[in-house]
Order: C-alpha cells, then sequence, then structure tokens
C-alpha cells in the first residue's frame, strides 16, 4: 500500500526565523516558497540534493508545541550525517546547542539531538 514518507510538515511560530534555521544552519535547499493570503500563511516547500521532504507553514498564533516532557505524537525529526563530528561543530559555531554524542545500542552508530528554533526535537544519525 505505501510507497514511502512523502514529507513532513512544520508549523513555525516564527517563519523566517525557522526558515533560516533549516536552510541556513542544517543545509536543506528552499524549493519553493508561497504566501497564501486567504490563511494568513506562508509554505515553504524544503528538500536535499532536490529530493522534498519538509513544509515549513506559519500560522497567525499558533499555540507552542510540548516537547519536554516528552508528550504523544511527533517525537523527532532524524537526519542522517556522514561525520557526526563535523556537523556538530558546524552547528555549535552557528550558535546551536547539541547534546553529547550517544551510541546506538542495536547498531553501535553514533547520534545527537538539537533543537530547532521552537523547541521541536532533531537527531542527527551518523551512517
Amino acid at each position: 500500500m505505501l510507497e514511502g514518507l512523502h514529507h513532513v510538515a512544520i508549523i513555525a511560530s516564527n517563519y523566517e526565523r525557522s526558515l533560516q534555521f533549516y536552510t541556513k544552519v542544517l543545509g536543506l535547499e528552499l524549493l519553493s516558497a508561497v504566501y497564501r493570503a486567504d490563511r494568513e500563511s506562508w509554505k515553504a516547500d524544503l528538500g536535499l540534493q532536490g529530493k522534498y521532504l519538509l513544509e515549513l507553514f506559519s500560522f497567525p498564533s499558533p499555540p507552542p508545541r510540548t516537547s519536554q516532557p516528552e508528550a504523544t505524537g511527533l517525537r523527532h525529526l532524524a537526519f542522517s550525517v556522514i561525520d557526526i563530528n563535523k556537523a556538530i561543530q558546524k552547528l555549535q559555531a552557528a550558535g546551536v546547542v547539541c547534546e553529547e554524542i550517544r551510541i546506538d545500542m542495536h547498531t553501535q552508530k553514533r547520534f545527537t539531538f538539537l533543537a530547532d528554533p521552537d523547541g521541536l526535537p532533531i537527531e542527527l544519525y551518523e551512517l
């Protein structure tokens, strides 16, 4: 029935701040952006290597997301990286705080967590 994951949608409290984070800090590509006047909402399509991955939305006065303690619903976004140390160094240079590197007990792969501007947990998982 399913063919794959098409995209993930994120609502930002500050669209411009989150757009800068996802494009300039994390390095996603801005594939398209449109203002939807009827919804007073921006929608940006973001991708990696030309592949569509994320929709970033703005809406007037969205309620805050509960991240801690963990709540039902989306837990985190996970992106793969080739070199987790280099990725962390780049993020830290941009002022992003990353947790200490952990080891996945099942795969022995290294990973870390950080948060987007609205506190959405993001995992970086080393290939």
